[in-house]
C-alpha cells in the first residue's frame, strides 16, 4: 500500500494557522481603535466642559454588534464631585417618541392595532374639527404628526399635569390647520394619545407595556417612566441652566409623566445602548426586521431647511416616520443616497440627541444635562470622528477575508 500524500493537511493546517492569526489581528485592530475612539470622544467632551458648553454628558456608540462606547463626562451635580458615568441617568424628552413608535409597530405586528386604527374608537371623547374630520384621524396620524394640529398644540396642558382624556376633550375647541395627513406640525399632547389607544389594545399602561417588551427583555434596568422612581436614584444627572459665572443646577421636574410617549422616559447611556443595538436589528428574538422597518418608513416630508439637522452635511432631505425623523444625506461626493434614523429631545433642561445609520450598522447616542448648542451638531461630528479612525473599515463594511490572508501569509 501506498503511503498518504501528506501535503493537503499541512495546506490544511497552514490556513487554520493563518485564520487564526488573522483573528487574533483583527482583535487587536479592534482594541487598538476602540481606544482611539475613547480618547477622541474624551477630547471632544474635556473641551466642550471647559468651554462651558456642558456640565455633564452620557455617550453611546453602538458599531454593528459591539457596544463599544458606553461612558460619562462631567459632573452629575456642577457643585459636587460625583462623575457621570454609563450608568448615570437622564430624562429623554422627545427621544421617548421614538420607544412609542417602535411599540407601535410590534403592536401591529401582533395584531392589536393598526396604523388606520381611528383615534375615536379608542378614545370616544376625543373631538377635533368636526365628526367627519374626528372620524379621519388615525394613529398613524398621531404619530407621524400630521393631524392637522397646530404647532405644539396643548403642550402647555400636557405641562400643567393635565390627564390625558382631559387633553383629548379639549381639541374640540381647536381649529384644524389642514385634514389629516397631509401637513407636518410637531406635537406633544397629540402624539400622546398614543400611549391611551395603547392602553385601550392591550389592557395594560404604556409603562407596563414598554417594560415586558422591550427594557426587561433588553436588561434596562435604569429606565423609568415616573417621576418618584427617578427622584429616588443615587445616579441621576441633575439638569442644569446656565447664569452669568457659570452653571445653577436645577430640581427634578415632575412634567410629562401624564405623556410618557411623548416624553416621559429616562434612561442611562448603557441602557441607550442596549436600545440602538436592538434598533439595528440584533435583536430579531424581540421583534421581526420587517416590522422594525415600519417605523422608519418616511410618512410626511419635512420641509424648508430651517432646522438644525437640515444644516447638517451633506444633508439632502428629512422625513417624519412614527416618533423618528428619518434624513437622507450623501458623502464624499458620491451620488448614493445614505439614511440616517434621527430624534432630539428636550425636557426639564435636558437636551439629548439620537442618531442610527443603517447603512452604516452605527448608532450614535448623547444625553447632556443643560441646553446647549453643541447639541446642534454633535451627531455629525462624532459621526465624523468615529469615520476618521476606522477609515476604509467604518462599520458596517465587511473586511475582504480572502485578501486579509493572502496579506497575512505575504506579511
Amino acid at each position: 500500500m501506498s503511503i498518504p500524500d501528506p501535503g493537503p493537511k499541512v495546506a490544511v493546517s497552514s490556513i487554520d494557522h493563518l485564520r487564526e492569526a488573522l483573528a487574533t489581528k483583527e482583535a487587536l485592530l479592534y482594541k487598538k481603535r476602540q481606544e482611539e475612539l475613547r480618547v477622541a470622544i474624551n477630547s471632544y467632551f474635556d473641551k466642550a466642559i471647559a468651554a462651558g458648553d456642558i456640565v455633564g454628558a452620557g455617550v453611546s456608540i453602538v458599531q454593528k454588534d459591539s457596544v463599544i462606547i458606553s461612558d460619562g463626562y462631567g459632573k452629575r451635580n456642577i457643585n459636587r464631585d460625583e462623575r457621570v458615568d454609563g450608568g448615570t441617568i437622564f430624562r429623554l424628552g422627545s427621544l421617548s417618541k421614538g420607544f412609542a413608535g417602535v411599540l407601535a409597530a410590534e403592536l401591529k405586528d401582533e395584531g392589536k392595532l393598526h396604523w388606520e386604527d381611528k383615534v375615536s374608537d379608542f378614545i370616544p371623547e376625543f373631538r377635533f374639527g368636526d365628526r367627519n374630520n374626528t372620524s379621519m384621524i388615525t394613529l398613524a396620524n398621531i404619530l407621524s404628526h400630521t393631524s392637522g394640529t397646530p404647532y405644539h398644540s396643548y403642550t402647555n396642558l400636557v405641562e400643567a399635569g393635565l390627564p390625558l382624556q382631559d387633553i383629548a376633550q379639549r381639541f374640540k375647541e381647536v381649529t384644524p390647520i389642514s385634514e389629516p395627513g397631509l401637513m407636518y406640525s410637531y406635537q406633544n399632547a397629540m402624539f400622546a394619545l398614543c400611549g391611551e389607544m395603547i392602553h385601550k389594545a392591550t389592557g395594560q399602561d404604556i409603562s407596563e407595556v414598554l417594560a415586558n417588551t422591550f427594557f426587561d427583555p433588553l436588561g434596562m434596568c435604569s429606565t423609568t417612566m415616573d417621576y418618584e422612581t427617578l427622584a429616588h436614584m443615587e445616579n441621576v444627572a441633575m439638569p442644569h441652566s446656565k447664569r452669568r459665572n457659570g452653571w445653577r443646577t436645577l430640581p427634578l421636574s415632575n412634567n410629562y409623566y401624564n405623556a410618557i410617549a411623548a416624553g416621559g422616559i429616562s434612561a442611562s447611556s448603557v441602557d441607550m445602548a442596549k436600545w440602538m443595538r436592538f434598533l439595528l436589528g440584533h435583536n430579531p428574538e424581540l421583534m421581526s426586521k420587517s416590522a422594525l422597518a415600519e417605523t422608519f418608513a418616511p410618512f410626511i416630508e419635512i420641509k424648508g431647511e430651517s432646522k438644525y439637522y437640515q444644516r447638517w452635511p451633506g444633508h439632502t432631505s428629512s422625513y417624519y416616520g412614527y416618533g423618528w425623523r428619518i434624513h437622507k444625506f450623501k458623502e464624499n461626493d458620491s451620488q448614493k443616497e445614505k439614511t440616517i434614523w434621527h430624534h432630539g429631545g428636550s425636557v426639564n433642561n435636558y437636551r439629548n440627541e439620537i442618531a442610527l445609520y443603517p447603512e452604516a450598522d452605527l448608532g450614535i447616542c448623547v444625553l447632556l444635562s443643560n441646553n446647549s448648542r453643541i447639541a446642534r451638531t454633535v451627531i455629525p461630528d462624532l459621526y465624523e470622528i468615529v469615520k476618521d479612525i476606522y477609515g476604509q473599515t467604518t462599520p458596517g463594511i465587511p473586511v475582504n477575508k480572502e485578501n486579509d490572508l493572502v496579506q497575512l501569509h505575504l506579511e
